[in-house]
């Protein structure tokens, strides 16, 4: 569920959101809602997935060997579909 929220906000400013919003197919709204996100984001978080994904690509042989059953996912270690078999 959304609650409204009311803000003033210069008459230039409202000029532009209006420029902005309507140039990339969105509204007003949508646009003060994606900052208002960015404004309460934890910042700790930027880049998280890329340290995970860096950390796990690091340590997959040890990955592997503590979880033999779960077989790979790294790209390298899938068959190339263009070499087949006969």
């Amino acid at each position: 569920m959304s609650k409204p929220v009311t803000i003033r906000v210069p008459d230039e400013l409202h000029t532009q959101l209006q420029a902005r919003a309507a140039a990339e197919g969105t509204t007003v709204t949508a646009l003060i809602t994606e900052a208002a996100r960015n404004a309460v984001r934890d910042p700790r978080l930027e880049g998280a997935a890329e340290v995970f994904r860096a950390f796990i690509a690091n340590n997959a042989p040890a990955f592997d060997a503590a979880f033999p059953d779960d077989g790979s996912d790294r790209p390298s270690d899938r068959p190339d579909p263009s070499r087949r078999v006969a």
